[in-house]
């Protein structure tokens, strides 16, 4: 499955940390990692949210990654506005599982400043 994720630059900074092969550990105020469904509701949180976070540094990037069939569909797809605002909802504590499920790299689709 194809997914995207919309992240700020101290986020990118850990993936880049990993080779682009990882997502790191969600913070303890974060209980679940939320990739999404589609390019358009990844930009959409980059550019409106990431772009005006602090923690951010103020930067949203939109990432693309591949995850293996079998092992994601056991997450339901969860859609949290617009019909295209579709997303899983990943528990924090399966996050080092599903970094293994990644198939190949991580890769930055989109800047936004």
């Amino acid at each position: 499955m194809l997914l995207f994720r919309p992240v700020g630059k101290a986020e990118l900074e850990l993936i880049e940390k990993t080779n682009f092969t990882a997502f790191p550990p969600r913070l303890p105020e974060q209980p679940i990692f939320y990739p999404v469904l589609n390019k358009k509701y990844a930009e959409e949180i980059a550019q409106r949210w990431n772009t005006r976070d602090i923690n951010s540094q103020n930067k949203g990037y939109v990432l693309k990654f591949e995850v293996e069939d079998t092992y994601i569909s056991q997450f339901e797809v969860q859609t949290v506005g617009n019909s295209y605002h579709q997303e899983l909802w990943i528990p924090a504590e399966e996050l080092e599982n599903f970094n293994r499920f990644i198939i190949g790299k991580i890769a930055v689709i989109k800047a936004f400043e």
